[in-house]
């Protein structure tokens, strides 16, 4: 496994990958906050494109991201994932209507887990996905880097994101 660190607004962000596409995103704080491992190798060159494609996002030139994602989690959590990739950018969903979008419309609960388990933030934008109420809930990076991300997303230029692959 490969990582590097990538300076953002909303701090360093620590970025891990191999052959088959970026497997982390963590944030400086927060509850998810995670580390580079033992037997990782730091090595920045694998990352140039996600770098790039981040930093266009927090200019708000870049609404949706295309980038090699290899995420490792339960068909339930890959479900879940793939759903919050349809979310448009500046847009939010609350927790029940994700468990709807995926068919399990009684599994608010596991989709909010399964959301928090999310191990590719913003490029997989959990973020957009807020309580019943419109109040922020949750979130592995801390609610303040929630709120940063969502204003960042209502104050950029407007206009219509592009369809994903959804390559997972």
């Amino acid at each position: 496994m490969y990582y590097s660190h990538m300076d953002s607004p909303i701090g360093r962000l620590l970025l891990a990958g191999d052959e088959d596409g970026i497997r982390l995103i963590s944030f400086p704080t927060g509850s998810r906050t995670r580390a580079a491992e033992p037997g990782w190798v730091a090595d920045a060159a694998p990352f140039g494109e996600a770098v790039r494609q981040l930093a266009a996002y927090f200019a708000g030139a870049l609404h949706d991201f295309d980038l090699p994602l290899a995420p490792s989690g339960t068909p339930f959590q890959m479900a879940v994932w793939r759903e919050l990739r349809r979310i448009p950018y500046g847009e939010t969903i609350s927790y029940g209507e994700l468990a709807r979008r995926i068919g399990r419309p009684a599994a608010s609960r596991a989709v909010g887990a399964a959301n928090g388990a999310n191990p590719l933030p913003i490029v997989v934008p959990c973020h957009r996905v807020i309580g019943n109420t419109g109040r922020l809930t949750g979130f592995g990076g801390g609610l303040d880097t929630k709120a940063a991300l969502l204003a960042l997303e209502r104050g950029a230029a407007a206009g219509k994101p592009r369809q994903s692959a959804l390559p997972f």
